[in-house]
C-alpha cells in the first residue's frame, strides 16, 4: 500500500505535466487546408473548435463548456471539483492529526490510531483519484460538446415528430 500513496506535490506535478504534453501534442497539428478544385463541393466548417474547448477546459475546468455554450455544466463542475478539494484537504487534515496522536503516545492505543490514520490516508488517495477523473471528464465533455455543437434535434411543424438537422455554414 505504500507504494499507492498520493501527495499534492504528486498530484500537481503529474497534472501539470499533463497540461503540457498536450500542449506539446496539439502544437504539431497541420493547420494548412487543401484548395477545392470543384466549386460545387462545399466543406462543413464546425462553429466550435474541439481543441479549443478541451485547451480551455485544461486550463480552467468549467471553461470549455462555457466556450460551447453550455452554460449550466460549469458551475456543477465547480461544484462538484470543490466538494473534492474540501473531502481531500478534511482527509489529509484527520490523517495527519491521527499520525501525530499515534507518533504521541506510541503504543498506548496506538493501533486505533494508526488504523484511524490508515483509513484516512486511503480516504484522501480515493479523494485525489476522483479529483483526476472529474478532470479528465470534464475535458471529455468539452470536447463532446463543441463535436456536437452544430447539430440539433428539433420536431417538424408539420408531422411534430423529431428530426435531426446540421448546420452548415458558406
Amino acid at each position: 500500500m505504500n507504494s499507492l500513496k498520493l501527495s499534492a506535490n504528486h498530484i500537481i506535478k503529474v497534472l501539470i505535466f499533463f497540461l503540457f504534453s498536450l500542449q506539446l501534442i496539439f502544437a504539431q497539428q497541420d493547420t494548412v487546408q487543401k484548395k477545392i478544385d470543384n466549386p460545387s463541393d462545399t466543406i462543413f466548417v464546425m462553429s466550435k473548435a474541439p481543441l479549443g474547448a478541451v485547451l480551455r477546459s485544461a486550463i480552467l475546468p468549467g471553461l470549455g463548456q462555457i466556450y460551447t455554450e453550455s452554460y449550466w455544466k460549469a458551475p456543477i463542475i465547480w461544484g462538484a471539483t470543490a466538494w473534492l478539494i474540501y473531502n481531500w484537504k478534511f482527509n489529509n487534515n484527520q490523517y495527519k492529526q491521527y499520525l501525530n496522536y499515534y507518533n504521541q503516545l506510541g503504543s498506548a492505543n496506538g493501533i486505533t490510531y494508526l488504523q484511524y490514520a490508515k483509513f484516512y490516508q486511503d480516504q484522501r488517495d480515493l479523494f485525489a483519484i476522483y479529483m483526476g477523473l472529474t478532470y479528465i471528464l470534464n475535458l471529455v465533455d468539452a470536447y463532446i460538446d463543441a463535436q456536437l455543437f452544430d447539430f440539433s434535434v428539433s420536431k417538424d411543424s408539420g408531422t411534430n415528430t423529431p428530426m435531426l438537422n446540421m448546420r452548415i455554414n458558406f
